[in-house]
């Protein structure tokens, strides 16, 4: 069998640069960060971030430290949009979070909107991941359209909240 040549390639055009590297921010830059977090991932909490991020406006690096056992994964994406609205809003700062002691559930979920490049946990910090939970009695009494009508919000409900739940695992996990 005769050897055939291979045709050139197209000439491709030239890569788009590359941005520069996030730099690694070093331990003075967490000396006093300006939104400090703890407790419970509650509406209070969310009123507490809103003051303290709210009066860090004028800073370019904003480092907000939490330490969390959980709390209502709703709140914690509420903070993350907020963050999240920021950092593309204001590309020139920069948002950063500190875990510190225990970032569990709805904190991991608050910590999941940052950019991998700014996620920083504290030595000795841990952190929990799990799926969200559901603890729901379900009545089916009437007639059967009715009871038909509360299954299928019900199973919406699961399958709505498993959405954003693999939605917040993806974010966690993208560029690890």
């Amino acid at each position: 069998m005769p050897v055939q040549s291979v045709p050139n390639p197209a000439p491709q055009p030239p890569s788009p640069p590359q941005a520069a590297p996030v730099p690694r921010l070093p331990a003075s830059a967490f000396k006093s960060p300006p939104v400090l977090l703890t407790g419970v991932v509650d509406y209070a909490m969310y009123q507490a971030f809103r003051q303290q991020f709210d009066s860090a406006s004028n800073r370019e690096l904003v480092v907000i430290e939490m330490s969390t056992l959980g709390g209502d994964p709703e709140v914690a994406r509420m903070m993350g949009e907020d963050v999240r609205f920021a950092s593309e809003t204001e590309p020139q700062r920069r948002f950063v979070f500190l875990g510190k002691a225990a970032i569990y559930s709805a904190g991991t979920t608050f910590m999941s909107f940052f950019a991998r490049v700014n996620r920083y946990l504290a030595r000795g910090t841990r952190l929990m991941i799990h799926e969200r939970k559901l603890a729901k009695n379900l009545v089916i009494d009437g007639p059967l359209t009715a009871c038909l009508a509360t299954v299928q919000a019900t199973l919406n409900e699961i399958e709505s909240s498993i959405a954003i739940q693999n939605e917040g695992f993806q974010n966690l996990i993208v560029g690890s």
